[in-house]
């Protein structure tokens, strides 16, 4: 598997096609498994110090799972069995975390079955037994006011299991959000050795995509290039999280056969894939050639690259501690100071594509997210770099908005694009060099 891997980098590195980079369901598998080890073991005691959480009780039902647990299930579970109960006890004299289920089997090999039927017949009771023979401080579950993807444990296990807890344990329940927010939005090492491999799979995908081998002007419709996307994506065996779309803006009056694309067409996507459980969400643009051009135009130029100075002004504003509101209004006001007509709705990514993490606005909330957007930026995190910038062009009905989104990583050394960022306008159809 590893000489495997190593072969597929040197592939990537070579720019071999997207096709190349797809691993067999079986190694997929392989690989996500060998992450989750990776974070169970890794991640998850320092988060649960930091947290300051010394118990994470996770209960959930088959077909109606806990977004968390979905993400610790290995590769072979596509669900949680009956009722699965996770159970996560860091000691604090040694730093180990327990990992423990209260369930009729080993729960992959990170998560040992712990649940002795003869004795406890009922789950509840095999459940309070192992809370009360560590006495936790807290136990923490899955509730959220502002995090959906935290707020898991649903109506009918939340009530069960207060009603099964002894008075003195109920009063040490308490919100898992902040522990359950950084199990999801920290992407570890291994997690970044290989995402670039998922979003050049989708620059690939958006450049073959926005060329004359998908459309023909005057024939191709937004909505064939929309469902060319879908297939696409499918065939070279990733998923996708949202179903694509495609705009166009253009200039004139109005946009007259508004679904056909013809020459002097502004085009934009938005799509992202899913594979080996991470995802990606990415918008870029192409524009359609008259006659006789060679290049767009310099206005549509020009203003791509504000779009362009606008990313630059979002990620330096980024900062260790940050709130994802004063990261937004840092940066609306430096764009302003600028002459830059921006929106800013940046989020972080990872296991979801709209994940866990300080949002960075919505484009419906300019004056900042209350709950999320409160929370901080930390490091080891990725993002979606979303934003659009508007500028007014003379003939153009509408302000011509350039609507970018990149994902990328915050570390220590500040925030660095995973595959790059698209600095220009993708042409179609493509010049070639032999002909004139």
């Amino acid at each position: 598997m590893k000489k495997f891997l190593f072969a597929l980098s040197l592939l990537l590195a070579a720019g071999a096609p997207a096709q190349a980079q797809v691993l067999s369901v079986r190694d997929q598998a392989t690989v996500v498994n060998e992450l989750l080890v990776d974070r169970f073991d890794n991640l998850l005691p320092s988060a649960m110090e930091q947290t300051g959480i010394d118990m994470w009780v996770l209960v959930t039902r088959e077909y109606n799972e806990d977004p968390v647990v979905k993400t610790m299930l290995p590769a072979e579970w596509l669900h949680a069995r009956r009722r699965t109960m996770l159970v996560f006890y860091r000691d604090a004299r040694t730093g180990k975390v327990e990992r423990l289920a209260v369930a009729r089997y080993n729960v992959g090999k990170s998560i040992a079955a712990a649940w002795d039927m003869k004795k406890f017949p009922d789950q509840w009771a095999a459940l309070v037994d192992i809370i009360k023979q560590r006495n936790p401080a807290k136990i923490a579950v899955n509730t959220s006011t502002h995090f959906n993807h935290a707020d898991g444990i649903d109506h009918t296990e939340y009530t069960e299991l207060l009603a099964a807890l002894p008075a003195e344990l109920k009063k040490r329940v308490v919100s898992a959000e902040p522990l359950a927010v950084r199990w999801l939005e920290s992407r570890t090492e291994r997690e970044m050795q290989i995402y670039p491999q998922l979003v050049n799979a989708t620059h690939k995908i958006i450049e073959e995509g926005f060329s004359e081998r998908v459309i023909t002007p005057g024939i191709t419709t937004t909505d064939d290039v929309v469902w060319w996307f879908r297939q696409k994506i499918r065939d070279l065996g990733y998923d996708t999280w949202f179903h694509p779309s495609v705009e166009i803006q253009r200039a004139g009056k109005g946009l007259a056969n508004a679904e056909v694309i013809v020459p002097g067409d502004l085009l934009h996507v938005d799509i992202g894939i899913t594979y080996l459980r991470l995802n990606t969400d990415i918008q870029e643009h192409a524009y359609v050639l008259k006659p006789g051009e060679t290049a767009a135009p310099a206005e549509l130029t020009k203003a791509f690259a504000t779009a362009n100075r606008l990313q630059d002004i979002l990620t330096g504003n980024f900062k260790l501690g940050r709130s994802g509101n004063q990261v937004l209004a840092a940066s609306l006001q430096q764009a302003k100071a600028e002459g830059i007509a921006a929106t800013i709705y940046t989020h972080p990514i990872g296991y979801h594509g709209h994940a866990a993490g300080p949002a960075i606005g919505m484009w419906d909330m300019q004056g900042g997210v209350p709950g999320s957007g409160d929370d901080v930026l930390r490091y080891k995190t990725a993002y979606s770099i979303e934003l659009n910038a508007a500028t007014v062009i003379p003939g153009w009905k509408e302000p011509v908005r350039i609507m970018l989104e990149e994902d990328a990583y915050f570390d220590e050394s500040g925030v660095r694009y995973i595959n790059g960022r698209q600095k220009s306008i993708f042409l179609l159809p493509r010049t070639s060099p032999s002909v004139e």
